[in-house]
């Protein structure tokens, strides 16, 4: 079979061989014989066809330029040969050596007694290949016998002996090991120095009758050469064995990588270094060696030569800032290399005062009444200008009432998770006017939309209790990302839970504080505390004691989900910041699934809530341990992905690849047009995290939206997701799938076996 002879390399020599031994079957030689039977694990000939039943059979060369290495290539999956009753007189052990033989069947085969088939007798004794079970004759002349009965003098296994067990040298030294093989036939013996990279020299010796020396030299040893194995072989008639040396090269370490600090579960500064003996390490910092403790320690493992691993902080602050140098030392020699750590901005906090030795910052009376002072003043001039904002610019910048067409410049981007109340004009519209709504924090013009009218609505409800949460029980950690509103942190949280003493949690900031900010601020905490689901990012509380206005929300570990999916699919290495990243393989169809119906679970549970988030998005999800996803959206990835959104005039900034036709025309956003951005969601779960249509501009998306175009099917998408991906993109909102029944179906998808999606459909 085909099977055999893959990957064989045929020197010309061996061409002229098989062309004088088997003639007519050079030219189908990569056939079953005609006299045997094949499969891929065993080969039975018990047909003689005149003596060629297996033409590679016939290659007895007993020198050490043997076909042995060739057939443990064409045969290597070959566990049993039965060549019983076939006119073999000799045999040769080279053909079997490499192979994994569990049978060799030689019943009713009578050799020719001699020295080239001692080592079937040798393997009969020792029950090898099964030939312990068989009756096995050899011929003497006109006689036969018993092969274990063949005696034959002159003729054993070859002993071997080596000058070392191990060799201890310094890179650039020189040194020379010898091996003797003796006993007759006299050995053929050398040195197995394939994969060596050290300069080397073999010299042979004969002292006859029967040993035979081969002195191995290396010139100027090679670090690469340091754990070598040095295998010297001796083989004859009979068969072969060997024995070897370790080389164990010394040179001074060299430090081959150190990279910039990365967070993983603990903050790491990854360094790899190489020496031997093994190199010390030290640690540095500002040029002060570092004694490890439970914050600053080094973990490290070691490979061959190498040593690698972290120096590893456990929630490292502003404090540790500064270069850090790893030294490396052995008796060879010293080296060093240093790196910048930059782990929070210097002095960053925020309540602008230092801490005392409990971590609770210190109250500074004078401070505290100049910035109430400050506050106050600011506080007033801030509302005289709102009075007259709101007195002078009600009007439309375009001159026009009612509902805006096409794309506008003015600031109504999508923010995060907007409540509709639908056009009702009742006290609770917050001074809105007749001609706008109130949709989360931002004030828009009136988009006529009878279909999210809520009946009975009631603003005589009791007021929402935001949690209030203290300044000095906030502490920041590091930086997770900026945009335009302000800047997110990772923070630890005192007194937040009743079971826990502090807690990790993701804060955002609000840099520009004015009065109508602030009420956007309180509408938005009072409309978030209010989302209480499990695939909703929660909120915790805010802190408005000074500034700047501080929210709190759950940290989820593992960042958005736009960029885990992109360090789990197959270009992890490119896409990921540029920088390599541990990944722990690619996410299989059943994980693609099971995040897709957590995002949809969510979404149902907006929607029951009347909210609509018009900026859906993978980046704006965000992953947690056990590949837990939730919706959430601190408003950071305008500013991370900007290449995601268009800008309009000044400073609106729209998802439009995400947006449907009647979003990017008329500005209309409802429960349809977040399914709309859900099917995209979907293209980008099973493209790994691909920008959509990230081959077109901007305005050529656009161009495409509106005239009715699609993305294409990914290619591991099945059929049945790239459905519902359609029924999202329906151009008529109301003729678009349904939430719900889009998460009933994924669920289900989800528990079904995998086969009976139609990924080639």
């Amino acid at each position: 079979m085909d099977l055999w002879f893959r990957s064989v390399r045929i020197c010309w020599w061996r061409v002229l061989l098989l062309m004088s031994v088997f003639q007519d079957y050079l030219s189908s030689m990569l056939d079953c014989p005609p006299t045997c039977s094949c499969s891929q694990t065993e080969i039975y000939c018990n047909k003689s066809d005149s003596g060629r039943f297996f033409p590679l059979l016939a290659l007895q060369d007993t020198g050490s330029n043997g076909t042995g290495v060739d057939i443990a290539d064409l045969f290597k999956n070959i566990t049993s040969i039965n060549l019983s009753k076939n006119p073999l007189t000799t045999l040769s052990w080279q053909l079997f050596q490499h192979l994994q033989l569990s049978e060799l069947r030689l019943d009713g085969v009578v050799f020719d007694c001699g020295c080239s088939i001692r080592w079937i007798q040798l393997w009969q004794e020792k029950g090898e290949a099964g030939l312990h079970t068989q009756q096995l004759y050899c011929r003497v002349g006109a006689s036969k016998i018993r092969l274990n009965n063949m005696h034959i003098n002159g003729c054993e296994l070859p002993e071997i002996s080596v000058s070392h067990s191990n060799v201890l040298v310094t890179e650039g030294e020189n040194v020379t090991v010898s091996c003797n093989g003796s006993r007759l036939p006299l050995p053929e013996v050398d040195w197995n120095v394939g994969d060596l990279h050290s300069i080397n020299t073999h010299l042979s010796n004969v002292y006859w009758p029967d040993i035979h020396s081969i002195n191995l030299t290396l010139f100027n040893i090679s670090r690469d050469d340091n754990n070598f194995q040095l295998t010297c072989i001796a083989e004859n008639l009979v068969g072969m064995t060997n024995s070897s040396i370790q080389l164990n090269v010394q040179f001074p370490p060299v430090i081959m990588r150190l990279a910039e600090p990365e967070k993983r579960h603990d903050t790491c500064i990854e360094f790899t270094v190489r020496g031997y003996p093994y190199p010390k390490l030290r640690w540095f910092h500002k040029q002060t060696e570092i004694k490890e403790n439970d914050f600053i320690w080094t973990d490290k493992d070691t490979y061959q030569d190498y040593l690698e691993g972290c120096l590893l902080f456990k929630n490292p602050t502003h404090l540790n800032n500064g270069n850090y140098t790893l030294e490396a030392s052995n008796h060879l020699g010293t080296v060093t290399k240093t790196v910048y750590g930059h782990f929070l901005k210097d002095e960053i906090d925020i309540g602008g005062i230092p801490e005392d030795e409990t971590g609770r910052p210190e109250e500074d009376t004078f401070g505290v009444t100049i910035a109430v002072g400050l506050a106050g003043f600011a506080c007033v001039l801030l509302l005289v200008l709102f009075v007259l904002i709101n007195k002078y610019g009600r009007r439309s910048k375009f001159g026009m009432k009612g509902p805006v067409a096409v794309i506008s410049g003015e600031e109504d981007s999508a923010s995060p998770l907007h409540h509709v109340n639908h056009g009702i004009i009742t006290p609770c519209t917050l001074d809105a006017g007749p001609d706008a709504v109130v949709i989360g924090m931002t004030r828009i013009p009136v988009v006529e939309n009878p279909q999210y009218f809520r009946h009975g609505h009631n603003c005589n409800k009791p007021t929402t209790l935001v949690q209030h949460i203290k300044r000095r029980d906030i502490i920041l950690k590091r930086e997770l990302g900026e945009g335009a509103f302000g800047k997110v942190f990772l923070a630890e949280c005192y007194n937040l839970s009743p079971t826990k003493d502090k807690m990790l949690v993701a804060v955002k900031t609000l840099k520009d504080p004015n009065l109508s900010a602030r009420k956007d601020f309180q509408r938005e905490a009072e409309l978030l505390t209010n989302l209480q689901h499990d695939h909703i990012v929660k909120f915790y509380g805010v802190c408005v004691d000074g500034d700047p206005l501080i929210m709190v929300f759950e940290y989820m570990k593992h960042g958005d989900l736009n960029k885990f999916l992109r360090a789990h699919g197959p270009d992890a290495m490119i896409l990921v910041d540029g920088q390599p990243l541990q990944s722990n393989g690619e996410l299989g169809l059943s994980q693609m699934l099971h995040i897709a119906t957590q995002i949809a679970s969510g979404m149902v549970y907006l929607a029951s809530q009347h909210f609509v988030h018009r900026d859906l998005a993978t980046r704006n999800c965000l992953v947690g341990n056990g590949l837990l996803v939730k919706i959430g959206d601190f408003g950071m990835s305008r500013d991370i992905y900007s290449s995601d959104y268009y800008r309009v005039g000044g400073h609106t900034m729209l998802p439009i690849r995400w947006m449907p036709p009647e979003s990017i025309m008329y500005r209309k956003f409802s429960t349809e047009s977040d399914v709309w951005s859900f099917g995209v969601i979907l293209w980008e779960i099973f493209t790994y995290g691909k920008q959509p249509w990230f081959q077109l501009g901007n305005n050529e998306v656009i161009e495409c939206i509106t005239q009715g175009r699609v993305l294409e099917r990914p290619r591991i998408c099945p059929k049945e997701v790239y459905d519902i991906m359609l029924g999202c993109w329906q151009r008529e909102p109301q003729q678009r799938l349904n939430i719900k029944d889009i998460q009933k179906v994924l669920f289900a998808m989800g528990k079904a076996t995998p086969v009976y999606l139609d990924i080639l459909g």
